[in-house]
């Protein structure tokens, strides 16, 4: 019976367990390997934040101790971001050139010398030579670490792991201003030396840490090991079949064949970065000159629009709402270090279930209303300076909290997870430091001038200024970034073309059950879904 009903199945020609012709790799339920990884290179962020969140507290002590002038105290904290710059931009072909591990190590060891010769300065001058050294370091950090953790990364779980460097950045944050709190009762000439110094601590346990990871699968073919490549794709890939793809895509980046099986083969000299600059500014194609545009872009708003001087200020800001205990400024600045890394974690769950583009539009039209309020409410203590206005003390306060919790939620992450993905793999090492150069600049500037810009035009107004260029960031957001949640690395180029530009802002994101098709014309790949 058996035997006949097979063999009726076989007549009608519909067999009762249809074989499917070709079925891919079970899918694997963990992606711990890759986590672990975009977790080391991430923490080398914890330099960048600490530093930043030191300073916040260490220099009230610091101008008393050192008897300098608010001039002096704008450039010890805002020339952070400008000495940075040189890391940054070095690390783009220091990264290309020993691989984005051994960077990451070089980046700990510059900012272990820096912590060390700013926890032992002896005068102010000392203290700038440290800061300075840090700065090199936190360039390097800054700009290696999303490169990375986004060439590690599985697209199903990319924004969720380049997120991590954000993330942090605020835990940094947070240590500097429990160190503040922590070392505030000490001597005035030993608590701040040690705030600064004991930055050194992270820095060695990175560096260490660090020379377990593996190098990033898309340096290793730039190198022309693919076999190295294979198998850390095989670790971090959803599936067996999907790291296959992602070697192909990889090698069509970088010019290799595709038939090429070889465990180590020669690669053509354009994929070791000669020529990326003549691309990026000279010559490029009008999807690089779009993806330059938008990583340029998101990186000037995100500092433009007040970070650095909510988080880097925050003590004076909460002295001229109304607070005037040093031990509870730095209590509300510690409030503020503890809501900033909360949203961020949160923020990390989302990029990849909500989009970046929609975390980014939402983040900014939240941050503008906070800093409008914040705005409103230093101006109306401001103007009765004889009245104690605790409405207004507890408007500024809620508000600033408000501000970093929206700020966390998606201009912080996405702005690193978006400039880290965009990018195709010759020009992404080099394009990424291009825009966290811009991004620190503004930065600088940013930082170096807000205690002079709000005596000239008031700390109210100086948060309405803050206001009114998140406002700009939204409408360029809008209408200039195309979502990119669920495009592989290797997709981004053509998502940037000149076909799908506009039909991208239609684009959800999924693309599932759709039939892709892929059109190159000259270096640009255009991408339509079926």
């Amino acid at each position: 019976m058996a035997g006949a009903k097979a063999g009726k199945n076989a007549t009608n020609g519909a067999p009762e367990n249809p074989v499917p012709a070709f079925e891919l790799p079970e899918k694997r339920r963990t992606k711990k390997y890759a986590l672990c990884c975009a977790t080391l290179a991430s923490m080398c962020s914890v330099l960048l934040g600490y530093d930043i969140g030191v300073m916040t507290g260490a220099a009230l002590y610091i101008k008393e101790d050192l008897n300098i002038s608010d001039t002096q105290i704008e450039l010890l904290i805002g020339t952070l971001s400008l000495y940075s710059l040189i890391g940054s931009a070095a690390a783009g072909r220091t990264s290309d050139w020993i691989g984005r591990r051994y960077t990451i190590v070089f980046a700990a060891v510059i900012f272990f010398v820096g912590a060390l010769l700013m926890g032992f300065a002896l005068n102010y001058a000392f203290l700038m030579v440290g800061r300075f050294v840090a700065g090199i370091g936190v360039g390097y950090a800054l700009m290696i670490a999303p490169v990375y953790t986004a060439e590690v990364s599985p697209a199903s779980c990319r924004g969720f792991l380049t997120s991590f460097p954000e993330v942090f950045i605020n835990v940094g944050i947070l240590l500097g201003y429990v160190s503040n709190f922590a070392f505030s009762r000490l001597p005035l000439h030993l608590g701040w030396r040690l705030m600064l110094g004991i930055g050194a601590i992270p820095s060695v346990f990175l560096g260490v840490c660090v020379l377990t990871m593996p190098e990033s699968p898309r340096w290793l073919v730039m190198q022309g090991r693919l076999g190295d490549a294979k198998r850390v794709l095989d670790k971090t890939s959803d599936s067996l079949e999907e790291a296959r793809l992602r070697l192909a895509d990889i090698k069509e980046a970088a010019r290799i064949p595709a038939e090429c099986t070889d465990d180590i083969v020669a690669v053509p000299k354009q994929s070791h970065g000669e020529g990326v600059w003549r691309e990026i500014f000279l010559h490029p194609t009008p999807a690089v000159r779009r993806v330059v545009v938008a990583a340029v872009g998101i990186h000037f708003f995100q500092p433009a629009t007040g970070n650095g001087a909510v988080v880097l200020y925050s003590p004076r800001i909460f002295e001229k709402a109304g607070i005037t205990s040093k031990n509870k400024k730095l209590l509300a600045t510690v409030a503020v270090g503890f809501v900033k890394t909360i949203f961020i974690l949160i923020s990390t769950f989302f990029v990849d279930k909500v989009g970046r583009r929609v975390l980014l539009l939402s983040s900014v039209g939240g941050m503008i209303i906070s800093l409008a309020c914040i705005g409103f409410g230093l101006t109306m203590v401001e103007t009765h300076p004889d009245e104690k206005m605790v409405w207004a003390m507890v408007l500024c306060v809620t508000m600033v909290l408000a501000y970093v919790a929206f700020y966390a939620i998606g201009m912080g992450p996405v702005t690193w997870v978006y400039c880290s993905e965009i990018f195709p793999l010759r020009l992404r090492a080099q394009g990424s430091s291009i825009a966290v150069a811009v991004n620190l600049v503004t930065a600088g500037v940013t930082n170096m001038t807000f205690i002079s810009l709000y005596k000239a035009i008031t700390i109210g107004g100086s948060f309405f200024l803050f206001a009114g260029i998140s406002t700009m960031a939204w409408a360029f957001f809008f209408t200039f970034l195309p979502e990119t949640r669920g495009k592989t690395l290797e997709e981004m180029e053509g998502l940037f073309g000149k076909f799908n530009w506009r039909a991208s802002f239609k684009n959800k994101g999924n693309s599932k059950g759709k039939q892709a098709t892929a059109t190159t014309i000259g270096d640009v790949q255009f991408v339509t879904s079926g």
